[in-house]
């Protein structure tokens, strides 16, 4: 999620179980920079967007790493404010506040390697857009109020936020298993046999949803909402470019980012060659024909596939244009995608 969910979901949760223990201030201060503190691996460059890509919610991310940094943070904490006595009840909010924020990333679809050093598998659920108003405004209210009541009924006010969030996540969730039931029945019903599915919502909303079938060489991207009038999808294909793919793994354009990317992505990606440039987009994030996390990999030479250092070309669109398209299709009109 965004860095202000994460502090706000850190700040709330040092709050709740701080209680009347300290101050509130203290407890909001050091919930909130615990719940930064993952994130901070955003800052670290690698030299290569495609390692940047695949590494960011990694170690910083791990639930172990963070659960055995939680008694060493409060024990500074608790001794830099005098409160010793409270250093178990410090551990146990900084611990917290530390844990849920790999745990609230894996809802989304980014992919968040939660068992490092274990396992380097990226793990997401998609149930949840990166940011999310309806998430994140309960807990910023219900904060708020804490911080200028600073009484039993503010704390309250606090913990009716935290309960509200946590209940909005559970909507999304079984709301997204609603939806995959529509894709699969609507993929059946025009006879696309699909090797994998991706159900994710869209930009800022649990109530319009983005689905991406593979089937062989094709993706097939639709859409579909809760106040569509029916349950019928109009799927968009597009070629992933598998020949490319075949193409490299037997020539010497065969190279490790290439590799990464497809592991990361769990198979949802695209090659494209433009302009004599290879290009793999990840697409899980964006919509077709662009997308967030896009590299140029490869260059052809003398009918040759030439590996290069990455590029990132993602990310380039009409951001009005797509905010427009995307309130109209969320209350339910039926529009082509930008």
């Amino acid at each position: 999620m965004d860095s202000l969910s994460q502090l706000a979901l850190g700040a709330t949760l040092g709050v709740a179980v701080m209680g009347r223990r300290t101050a509130v201030w203290k407890a909001a201060l050091w919930g909130g920079v615990c719940g930064t503190l993952p994130d901070l691996d955003a800052l670290a460059d690698f030299g290569d967007p495609v390692v940047n890509m695949v590494l960011h919610r990694a170690d910083t991310h791990s639930l172990f790493w963070l659960t055995l940094l939680a008694p060493a943070l409060a024990w500074g904490v608790a001794r830099w404010h005098g409160e010793t006595t409270l250093w178990r009840r410090w551990w146990l909010a900084l611990w917290l506040a530390l844990f849920t924020h790999p745990l609230l990333d894996w809802f989304t679809v980014y992919g968040t390697q939660l068992l490092r050093p274990f396992s380097d598998e990226p793990l997401g659920l998609g149930s949840l857009f990166i940011i999310d108003p309806l998430y994140t405004l309960p807990l910023l209210m219900g904060l708020g109020v804490a911080l200028v009541m600073r009484s039993p009924r503010g704390l309250r006010w606090n913990q009716a936020g935290l309960l509200l969030s946590c209940a909005y996540i559970a909507w999304s969730a079984a709301a997204q298993q609603h939806v995959k039931d529509v894709a699969r029945e609507a993929l059946a019903g025009q006879g696309i046999r699909a090797d994998r599915v991706l159900v994710t919502p869209s930009a800022f909303n649990t109530v319009l949803w983005r689905i991406v079938a593979i089937d062989g060489d094709t993706a097939h991207e639709g859409f579909w909402g809760f106040l569509d009038a029916d349950r019928q999808v109009r799927f968009q294909p597009y070629p992933r470019g598998e020949a490319l793919l075949q193409a490299l793994d037997k020539g010497p354009a065969a190279n490790d980012r290439l590799q990464r990317i497809r592991r990361f992505s769990g198979g949802f990606y695209r090659l494209q060659e433009v302009r004599g440039v290879l290009q793999v987009a990840d697409l899980r994030m964006g919509q077709y024909p662009s997308f967030v996390f896009e590299f140029a990999v490869a260059r052809r030479e003398s009918g040759v596939l030439v590996p290069i250092t990455p590029q990132d070309v993602g990310g380039r669109r009409d951001i009005g244009r797509g905010l427009a398209w995307l309130w109209s299709r969320v209350q339910g009109q039926r529009l082509p995608p930008p």
